[in-house]
């Protein structure tokens, strides 16, 4: 299995030797998420400061963002890391949309697929020289003149992974995209009953093979060298699944597993501010839905019994400190975990 980390965002000069030593310790990728820091600059400082490690945001947001500017962000970084930049993409909810970023909402499944086919079409134009001409329900491309297209990159195109959560961009992930990222609320049974039937369904639309296509199974993994160090991770991962349960989008995955009281209740909680409350309803068993948590030596088990046979990817973050001959034998039990994702396969 693949093994993802978090690259520092706050401090952009510990970008650098964090990604050399997550690259010397054995990780697949870095990753940045949009919060409250700029999602692509750590990338790049990573990108120069490795050689081998996959760099991608999880995820950037995309409708806030024209399809042509995403394409040149996407393309310098792909381009000066030697091809290994993956363009995590997401849709965010309509309220920051809407309210954050000012910015119409429509349905974001469909939407979300013609900006991916939209980027892909001003990258042929950048690679190929072709004209180019895009006509899509939601994006029109027709102008590109020479001084505003980069040189050509020699490179495979850019893999493109999406956030999905809904069946719908369940869907589109599998149909028009290199990838998916799962949301940290997803249980095993979310995804082997839900998540990995509707990318099937996309995927055989556009007839793409699964060995192209990387599943970062999301939920959580919570990891550390005693119980002590454990437990302080998983009530990290409570607050969060509080958070996450709050919000209505989620309520499906909330309800295959009985858990709707639950979901309701936060809801109401966060509408009054009552954030600091809000993990005393996460009980420890709910906890584990969503989270592989053990020691050093229980955690690769752990990841198995979670994701093994489903997911290729996960993300984990060693606490402060951890020895970096430690971390490597961690990995290299986690990377023995057989998955099915052989490599990306973009065409241009």
């Amino acid at each position: 299995m693949r093994v993802f980390t978090m690259l520092p965002m706050r401090h952009w000069r510990e970008a650098a030797p964090f990604a050399a030593a997550a690259e010397a310790a054995g990780f697949d990728a870095l990753m940045t998420v949009e919060l409250g820091h700029d999602v692509f600059a750590p990338l790049a400082f990573a990108a120069l400061a490795t050689d081998r490690i996959e760099l991608t945001p999880s995820i950037a947001v995309a409708f806030p963002r024209s399809p042509t500017i995403m394409a040149g962000q996407a393309w310098d970084l792909h381009a000066n890391s030697n091809g290994r930049f993956v363009l995590g993409l997401g849709s965010q909810v309509k309220g920051h949309n809407e309210r954050r970023f000012g910015i119409p909402w429509s349905a974001p499944a469909p939407r979300l697929r013609d900006y991916v086919r939209a980027l892909r079409a001003v990258w042929r134009c950048w690679e190929t020289g072709g004209k180019l001409d895009y006509q899509g329900e939601h994006y029109r491309l027709t102008l590109m003149t020479p001084d505003f297209s980069p040189e050509p990159t020699g490179l495979p195109m850019v893999p493109v992974t999406i956030a999905a959560v809904g069946e719908a961009m369940l869907r589109v992930a599998g149909e028009v995209c290199d990838g998916v990222r799962l949301h940290p609320l997803c249980s095993r049974r979310y995804l082997e009953e839900v998540a990995l039937p509707r990318i099937a369904e996309g995927m055989k639309r556009s007839k793409r093979r699964r060995g192209n296509f990387d599943i970062f199974g999301g939920g959580f993994v919570v990891t550390g060298g005693d119980a002590k160090t454990v437990a302080e991770g998983m009530e990290w991962a409570r607050r969060r699944i509080a958070i996450y349960s709050s919000t209505r989008t989620y309520a499906p995955i909330l309800a295959l597993h009985g858990l709707e009281e639950v979901g309701a209740k936060l809801h109401s909680m966060s509408i009054t501010g009552r954030w600091n409350d809000m993990p005393a309803e996460i009980t420890d068993d709910i906890v584990r839905i969503f989270a592989a948590c053990g020691t050093y030596d229980q955690i690769a088990a752990a990841i198995e019994a979670r994701y093994g046979g489903l997911a290729d990817a996960i993300e984990l973050n060693f606490p402060a400190g951890a020895p970096a001959g430690l971390q490597r034998e961690v990995l290299s039990d986690i990377r023995r975990i057989p998955h099915r994702f052989e490599g990306f396969d973009p065409r241009w």
